[in-house]
């Protein structure tokens, strides 16, 4: 699913081969519905995407000047396009759940929801600041603002109005969304009701999709919302991974307990993971995307799921509960918060429950509060330009605003610098949601890196045949959880529980309290080892030739993780998943432009 466009009135723009026309100067690739509708003065607007509204009230968001919460009005993840003589307007979601780019072309602009699609209309290569950025610091997603992984082809700032003219000047961007507190409403039955929306908007669509079912509290959300919006006598066919012969696990003893509260909605499979599906395995043969996907080290799992759910369920629509920790989890700097706002008392029961839960001292944690409410966001953007590249430092689980992992010793003096610039660029830019409480700032960069990169992981699917969705990232559901006020927020260590309450009837009540979840770090370790040979191979790849690792240091790196020591893996996973999408990116062609489009569609 690919859309597209030119500002330019020039008759002879091109098109990617296959690209059906919508709009006047608009094209889609793929079978998703775009629907256009005429207004006034020869106006064209289009809503590209998955959109719940109405075709009467798109009828009337033609006749007038699209509101300013068009783009989360709705359930759904899309995107709405005003196309006049003098410019296109695009108004993006503001969860980036559907990520808009644009480049400059031909004295105007071209804009897509694919970047890689637009460097190939531009020629345009990799930019290797961003990704020295997606390697080394993804832990500070305020770096990846307006940016894409291609020199020139920048991401529309999300939640905005954003004027594209046709004469190719700078664009106009105003904000229009700030998740600012809503007082009187109920945030559990604010989330159930969007979350809901949601889901339903996907079974309409797609009666006959599928779900994930992994036991947890999120993806058992979804499949029941989605089992009990479904007309009846329809099944819901949830699929629950587990290694194979292991039949005892907890996450498959959860999936048993909800499958069974719905018996006559849903259909609950078990697909069993054998060494074929070990993480690392052939990540080099991951489809080619817009950027490194979060799946592409657990590419043989997700591909393979994916594949046999097509080949075996008839599967056309996916649902995960993908996103639901960044959307429901506070993050540290809630402590910080609650000391701004001189909620003294709670702060301190909240940094003794946290520091219970992860067995350490609340002093620290309230010290770094206490220093963390008096700097703000520019000023501690300002301060990480210092401290970029400084080895041993591990802020995790610390109260601040970018906590950075340790800088490995593979890491090249030319990526430190690369990183460094990037800081002071982004420390030098407008924050377009300046004001706001440091949590929900803090969540809104975090949401944003989730939902983008979950982008990728739907172009993933794509590639067998599915689309992909993840409703905790739609707009109206992130809306609905961050304009929470503080005195509603939950507290940091207890684990979701406006979901549970969300949720109350509709899940096994076992399931409802469950507070943990099974984990896979084994099946990562095992994966190294068996993948070893082949990942050492990745040494000397692109990100050597670019100058951004030092090989013989990334090997070492690698055997020692592989052989057990204890470590953090999230460094290593990106520049391998940097690598694999490098490869696949210079193995597969950009999409071809043609002046001669498929076909055109006939406008609502």
């Amino acid at each position: 699913m690919i859309f597209g466009g030119f500002s330019t009135t020039s008759p002879h723009v091109p098109f990617p081969v296959g690209a059906a026309i919508v709009g006047s100067r608009s094209w889609r690739l793929g079978g998703v519905p775009a629907r256009a509708l005429t207004g006034g003065a020869g106006q064209r607007m289009l809503v590209v995407g998955r959109c719940g509204a109405s075709d009467f009230e798109l009828s009337l968001l033609a006749r007038a000047i699209p509101p300013g919460d068009v783009t989360w009005r709705w359930p759904g993840a899309y995107t709405v396009i005003e196309e006049s003589a003098t410019a296109v307007v695009v108004h993006t979601d503001p969860a980036a759940a559907q990520p808009v780019y644009a480049t400059r072309w031909k004295g105007g602009w071209a804009w897509s929801t694919s970047a890689r699609l637009l460097a190939g209309l531009t020629g345009a290569s990799v930019d290797v600041q961003r990704l020295a950025c997606a390697v080394f610091l993804p832990s500070v997603p305020a770096l990846a603002a307006g940016r894409s992984f291609f020199d020139g082809v920048h991401q529309l700032a999300p939640g905005s109005r954003i004027v594209l003219p046709a004469d190719g000047t700078d664009p106009i961007v105003t904000t229009t969304w700030r998740p600012d507190p809503v007082f009187g409403q109920s945030p559990d039955i604010r989330l159930h009701d969007a979350l809901a929306a949601a889901v339903s908007l996907r079974t309409a669509a797609d009666p006959g999709l599928s779900c994930d079912l992994s036991g947890g509290l999120d993806s058992t959300s979804i499949a029941a919302l989605a089992a009990t919006s479904l007309p009846a006598g329809r099944h819901l066919n949830a699929v629950t991974v587990h290694p194979r012969g292991d039949f005892d696990g907890a996450d498959l003893h959860h999936a048993r307990l909800a499958a069974a509260r719905y018996p006559r909605r849903i259909s609950h499979h078990l697909l069993p993971l054998t060494e074929q599906h070990l993480p690392y395995t052939s990540i080099t043969d991951v489809p080619v995307t817009d950027e490194p996907a979060p799946s592409t080290l657990t590419r043989a799992r997700m591909m393979g799921q994916m594949v046999w759910m097509h080949d075996a369920l008839g599967t056309r629509m996916h649902l995960t509960g993908d996103g639901g920790d960044s959307v429901l989890f506070q993050p540290p700097i809630h402590l910080a918060n609650l000391i701004r706002h001189r909620r003294l008392r709670r702060a301190v029961s909240e940094a003794f429950g946290w520091a219970r839960l992860r067995h350490t001292s609340a002093g620290p944690l309230l010290r770094d509060a206490v220093r963390t409410a008096r700097t703000g966001r520019s000023a501690a953007l300002a301060a990480l330009v210092d401290t970029v590249g400084a080895p041993g430092r591990n802020d995790h689980g610390r109260v601040t605003w970018f906590p950075l992992l340790p800088h490995p010793a593979w890491a090249t003096e030319l990526a430190t610098g690369l990183l460094a610039e990037a800081v002071r660029q982004a420390a030098a830019s407008t924050d377009l949601l300046s004001g706001m409480d440091f949590a929900v700032r803090v969540l809104v960069d975090e949401i944003r890196e989730v939902a983008r990169t979950a982008a990728a992981d739907a172009q993933l699917a794509a590639a067998s045949g599915i689309e992909m969705h993840n409703p905790f990232l739609d707009p109206l559901v992130v809306d609905a959880v961050l304009a929470t006020p503080l005195g509603h927020r939950p507290p940091s260590h207890i684990y979701k529980p406006t979901l549970s309450r969300a949720m109350a009837g509709l899940l096994p009540p076992k399931v409802a309290a469950r507070s943990t979840k099974g984990s896979f770090d084994a099946d990562h370790y095992t994966g190294l080892r068996v993948n070893l040979a082949d990942l050492s191979t990745l040494a000397d790849g692109y990100l050597a030739t670019l100058g951004l690792i030092h090989p013989g240091r990334f090997r070492r790196h690698l055997a020692q993780a592989a052989a057990g020591l204890p470590m953090p893996l999230a460094t290593l996973e990106q520049a391998l998943a940097a690598e694999a999408w490098l490869t696949a990116h210079r193995r597969d062609d950009a999409s071809m432009w043609t002046t001669s489009p498929a076909r055109s569609e006939p406008h609502d």
